[in-house]
């Protein structure tokens, strides 16, 4: 898991990104077609929103992980 976070830390957030990054982390399951797109019209390519969304969606993970964690443990 180690590898994992590394990785994923390594993908600073985009700060152009934020609000669709910010509903990924909330509330991933309500993402559109539409957000994704408004963000290529805006000129962000296709691979740099798939990276960004599987990395803050790594963190996340993550970080909800760490604090069951932390209850159970």
């Amino acid at each position: 898991m180690d590898e994992l976070r590394e990785i994923a830390a390594r993908i600073a957030p985009d700060p152009r990104l934020e609000p669709y990054l910010a509903k990924v982390r909330e509330r991933a399951y309500a993402v559109t077609d539409a957000e994704v797109q408004a963000l290529k019209d805006a000129g962000v390519n296709e691979d740099e929103i798939f990276e960004q969304t599987v990395a803050v969606a790594i963190r996340e993970g993550l970080r909800r992980f760490d604090a069951a964690e932390r209850v159970i443990g």
